[in-house]
């Protein structure tokens, strides 16, 4: 991928009957839908009524998925790992601390 790529991004909230809500950010890009799932549990929160839409919260560090340079750093992780090549449902958490660690290197 080079810089000039281009993405179609949206953020939204998915209730499940049985078990915890989801933020999803999708990536989509020339015919392929890559989804960064982000469930909520287990130190892991996601918006329920407290946070904001778009949050996704691990102890102290927060990320805002609505925020182009949290999305551009998803999209550089994911690319980085070769993720970025097919259609699919990949853990956002995975990804979660990198883009953490290079958001607050930025500033």
């Amino acid at each position: 991928m080079d810089e000039r790529t281009a993405y179609v991004w949206s953020v939204r909230h998915r209730h499940s009957r049985t078990g915890p809500c989801q933020e999803v950010l999708s990536l989509s890009r020339e015919g392929t839908r890559t989804r960064l799932l982000f469930q909520g549990g287990e130190g892991r929160f996601v918006p329920d009524g407290f946070l904001p839409s778009g949050c996704v919260s691990v102890g102290e560090a927060s990320l805002n998925l609505h925020e182009p340079g949290v999305v551009r750093g998803f999209v550089d992780e994911a690319a980085r790992r070769g993720l970025l090549d097919r259609s699919a449902d990949l853990d956002g958490w995975e990804l979660f601390p990198a883009v953490a660690a290079s958001r607050t290197a930025d500033g």
